[in-house]
């Protein structure tokens, strides 16, 4: 899940991140994202940023038939390592190298914030999906990146940034048990999102602002502020 080159020299972190049972978000909130909004398996299905590929393999034990992308070549590699059903390639996601309607699903799982192109990607995953197909995402919800909450505490306060349509550059580097990673992206307003899915051709048809489930006590105060966003939208 990487942008454009930025996440190469990070890549060797992200394996060790994302590979950690029950280390990050992602072991809590996938099961909304799949049960949610993910259609059942079609013809096809692209992901478009794929990092070490855990969001590709759990669609694979689902039934997709995958090929997904990655700007980063450790990351690619990786991915093809500990998956041999899907195909992975390196690639930019706003220049997917796949024909017009190619997939009756598209996935962007937390990539869309850290591309270097988010309108450019939109128009690729719409150019790349069939008549009716489906694009699904999920992003840091744009009230999480409003702001940041003022101590760990299930009841802390949610401090706001100035301005929630300023778009900013993200780099933060967190560390967990023993882990490190430099997290790097943009943040974008709801709006940006919308319109870039409607210039593209694309029609929301599901929206959900997940809670974690079965997390630890550190994810309560989740519970009420929303950290991601999933969307189903349809090529119209």
């Amino acid at each position: 899940m990487s942008p454009e080159g930025e996440w190469e020299p990070e890549a060797e972190n992200w394996v060790r991140w994302a590979r950690t049972p029950n280390h990050d978000a992602y072991w809590y909130y996938r099961e909304s994202f799949f049960d949610l909004v993910v259609p059942p398996p079609g013809r096809r299905t692209i992901e478009i940023g794929c990092g070490e590929g855990r969001v590709a393999r759990d669609l694979a034990a689902r039934g997709h038939q995958v090929a997904a992308v990655d700007s980063s070549l450790t990351l690619v590699r990786y991915a093809r390592e500990a998956d041999a059903q899907s195909s992975y390639a390196l690639a930019d996601s706003a220049a997917l190298p796949f024909y017009d309607r190619e997939f009756d699903l598209a996935v962007a799982y937390n990539s869309l914030q850290v591309v270097a192109d988010m309108p450019g990607t939109v128009r690729e995953a719409a150019r790349v999906l069939d008549h009716e197909g489906r694009f699904c995402i999920c992003v840091s919800h744009p009230m999480a990146d409003v702001g940041s909450f003022v101590g760990d505490q299930p009841d802390a306060p949610f401090a706001i940034r100035p301005s929630y349509f300023e778009r900013r550059r993200v780099e933060d580097t967190v560390q967990r048990d023993g882990l490190t990673m430099t997290f790097r992206g943009w943040t974008y307003s709801l709006e940006d999102y919308a319109v870039a899915f409607k210039e593209a051709g694309l029609r929301m048809e599901a929206m959900r602002e997940p809670w974690p489930s079965g997390a630890p006590p550190r994810y309560e105060r989740w519970r009420r502020v929303p950290m991601f966003l999933i969307i189903r939208a349809v090529k119209s």
